[in-house]
């Protein structure tokens, strides 16, 4: 078996240090909100390159919270409009919604599979406040011209960093691109926790400590409430995991470009179409997606042949019944790349022989 994952495998490097860590934890006897989260706030804000990192409970609280902290700034309200990629993750649709603000759709590029940013221009109009690009399979999405665009129209660049952990444009990582950005910790990240956990990192000192407060029930002083907040907090323990693994994130993810390179140089079947390369600073491969017409047979040869794939994602956004009201628009990027993706083993605990396995078996998957 070659899993597209192998969590036991990735937590075995390291387990000492974990223990270490989770031990410390305990023997202090505090669990929330402690000396762990601030270490770990500021060596994550300090990798990232941003003055302010908030640690709260999961990457969707993340986003939402950016949104949340800006309406309370008054710079949001509600039916404002957000453009957003329409290939992503529901998450990121959902902070938009919950906040009662109109996310935008915006097709990707089939070449590049991110959102197509000559589109964003276009998608602007009088209630335009904000765009929240989606590094999605750890591949950059953004440019110099995004930036400008935003500059232009007074509009709010947020980011989502779920799947771009150390993913960098011009020597500056994701995270710090834009104005807010909100960052995922699920287990399997390219920087993972040992559950849910999240972070915002930002140079505004004046968000930060809004979203802080929020997080904390809407509270800045103890039993004190400015705002309807919300319970949102990372543990102690996943904290002092996330610092430990924070050290290791560039070599692992350096691993993880060395895996796509062979990938690269030894896929090669008619039938399957690898995604545009682009330079090892722009993508840190959180996923190694393949597309194929015939996708869902493709995934069947390969698990018989014992080879873990994930769909990314199987149904877009616009097309989930939660968004009825969307289910009758037209993306045809966005659907082609849902009707095709799959995505293969990727990870920094990947041998080059398994590498070898799951690239035979792609070369051998045969037309009909």
């Amino acid at each position: 078996m070659v899993k597209l994952l192998d969590l036991q495998k990735i937590t075995a490097q390291h387990r000492e240090e974990y223990d270490t860590a989770i031990r410390r934890v305990m023997d202090a006897g505090w669990f929330l909100q402690g000396k762990e989260n601030q270490q770990f706030e500021a060596d994550y804000a300090h990798y990232i390159g941003t003055e302010h990192c908030v640690a709260v409970a999961n990457g969707l609280d993340a986003l939402k919270l950016i949104i949340r902290g800006y309406k309370e700034l008054g710079v949001f309200h509600d039916g404002d409009e957000i453009i957003v990629p329409a290939n992503t993750y529901i998450a990121t649709i959902l902070a938009i919604t919950d906040n009662h603000l109109t996310p935008v759709l915006v097709e990707p590029t089939w070449e590049h599979l991110e959102m197509d940013i000559n589109r964003v221009e276009e998608a602007i109009t009088p209630r335009t406040k904000g765009v929240m690009t989606v590094h999605l399979y750890g591949r950059i999405a953004y440019n110099d011209k995004l930036k400008e665009l935003c500059g232009k129209h007074r509009l709010i660049l947020m980011e989502d960093c779920a799947q771009s952990h150390g993913c960098m444009w011009k020597g500056r990582k994701t995270g710090a691109l834009g104005d807010a950005a909100a960052h995922s910790f699920y287990p399997g990240k390219n920087l993972g926790a040992l559950g849910d956990a999240g972070a915002v990192t930002t140079d505004d000192e004046e968000l930060a400590s809004v979203i802080r407060a929020l997080a904390n029930y809407g509270s800045q002083k103890k039993y004190v409430f400015k705002y309807v907040g919300m319970n949102s907090r990372m543990s102690e323990i996943d904290a002092a995991v996330l610092d430990v693994k924070l050290k290791y994130l560039d070599e692992d993810n350096s691993k993880r470009q060395q895996l796509a390179a062979y990938y690269y140089a030894h896929i090669s079947n008619p039938q399957i179409v690898l995604p545009k390369r682009i330079d090892d600073e722009n993508n840190v491969y959180h996923q190694f997606p393949v597309f194929c017409e015939r996708r869902d047979e493709l995934q069947a040869f390969l698990a018989e042949h014992g080879i873990q794939t994930l769909i990314h994602y199987p149904i877009p956004p616009h097309k989930q019944e939660c968004y009825r009201e969307w289910n009758s628009r037209s993306y045809p990027i966005t659907e082609r790349i849902h009707a095709q993706e799959l995505s293969v083993p990727m990870n920094q605990v990947i041998t080059m022989e398994e590498a070898k396995i799951v690239t035979d078996c792609l070369n051998a998957f045969a037309a009909i």
